[in-house]
């Protein structure tokens, strides 16, 4: 006969080599139900729901630690819930039984694919009988805590880089409001150094020329680049998610875009600015030409992505369903601008910012996959 397949994970840690347990989950760990909280006073302890945190009480459901699995609604988004914690009705809390390390069965819950186990029709649903059968392989519980300690240290780490995120987000957002005037005001309210003099009223009409895209249909639009063949600016680019690429054959109309150029979306998602991109750019998208001797490309991206200005488009593009500006609404802006020095000094700096930001978003997308594939290679 032939010897039976080893129940091993591809990926583990050395000294390890005992098959992992083939076992249903009501014999690692126990589910617990969750209920109302609304008869009791605020307090310090929190409550979860399927979503997450709600609030904080004055009781507890638990006094030790445990994985939240949606009983209904969200099913399968597992929570870890530090102790002490109170759950509602939609959440069920498991706690782990002696042969279980509870951070490991954390683990588990999110390889498992819960909506294979939905029991209803309609809003998504998980019963204890269900969860309680479910069958999985598990380590001895020593490996189980080398293995989850790996993974909270690379969760750590994600929350990190993910807080890194939003505080960068959040001051160059305030960056924006103070680098730049407010509505009216001829000084932004924070500068640099010997920068003194009040900045210049201008219009959009005097420092830049715009020229719009042009419509490609669909059959004509090829989804691989090839010889001759443009990259296509369209809507998409400007999802970071989106895997959408077109090409397409050179146009006779001159509608090509370099990386110094500035493109803003004038119709549908309007006022929303790109640069650093070559190819041809849809009709949707404006090109803002300008004198690059006295407006610095960068002190003009940041410029229309600051709050009066953005506020301004989003006022002349109108409320209808589909929001269009046209030139002249876009011309007749009032900006204020100070000298090309100091011009040149607020783009640069704003793109360290947004350099910083990038950093650590190529960093949070690796650790993710990193993550995915150690779940991929560590679990059976």
């Amino acid at each position: 006969m032939e010897k039976e397949e080893k129940k091993a994970p591809k990926l583990r840690f050395n000294g390890y080599t005992n098959d992992w347990e083939r076992k249903e989950l009501n014999n690692i760990l126990k589910i617990n139900s969750g209920r109302d909280y609304k008869q009791l006073n605020s307090g310090s302890i929190p409550v979860y729901g399927t979503g997450g945190y709600m609030l904080s009480v004055n009781d507890k459901l638990s006094d030790t630690d445990a994985v939240g699995i949606g009983r209904k609604g969200t099913i399968d988004k597992p929570l870890y819930l530090k102790a002490p914690f109170w759950t509602v009705d939609t959440l069920f809390y498991c706690t782990s039984k002696e042969s279980s390390d509870v951070k490991f069965i954390y683990l588990l819950f999110q390889i498992i694919n819960w909506k294979r186990y939905d029991e209803s029709t309609g809003v998504p649903s998980l019963s204890k009988n269900t969860i309680s059968s479910i069958k999985t392989y598990v380590p001895k519980v020593k490996e189980q805590d080398h293995i989850s300690k790996l993974f909270f240290s690379l969760d750590n780490t994600l929350q990190l880089h993910e807080r890194k995120c939003e505080e960068l987000t959040l001051i160059k957002k305030a960056l924006l409001q103070k680098l730049f005037p407010k509505k009216d005001v001829i000084k932004p309210e924070v500068r640099y150094k010997n920068f003194n003099d009040a900045w210049e009223q201008r219009r959009f009409k005097d420092i830049s020329k715009l020229s719009q895209g042009l419509q490609i249909a669909i059959s004509k639009r090829f989804t691989h680049p090839g010889d001759g063949k443009l990259f296509y600016i369209t809507n998409e680019f400007l999802n970071p998610n989106s895997t959408v690429k077109y090409y397409i054959d050179s146009p006779t109309k001159n509608v090509i875009a370099e990386k110094t150029d500035i493109l803003m979306t004038r119709t549908g998602n309007t006022g929303k600015v790109v640069t650093d991109v070559e190819g041809v750019y849809h009709n949707n998208f404006f090109k803002i030409s300008y004198n690059s001797s006295k407006i610095d490309r960068w002190f003009l991206y940041y410029l229309l992505n600051s709050y009066p200005i953005q506020r301004e488009i989003l006022v002349r593009a109108g409320n209808s369903t589909i929001p269009d500006l046209n030139h002249n609404d876009f011309y007749g802006i009032k900006i204020y601008i100070p000298t090309i020095e100091e011009q040149i000094k607020i783009g640069t700096f704003l793109t360290k910012v947004d350099s910083l930001i990038a950093l650590h978003q190529y960093k949070l997308k690796k650790l993710k996959q990193l993550k995915k594939f150690l779940l991929q290679n560590m679990f059976i």
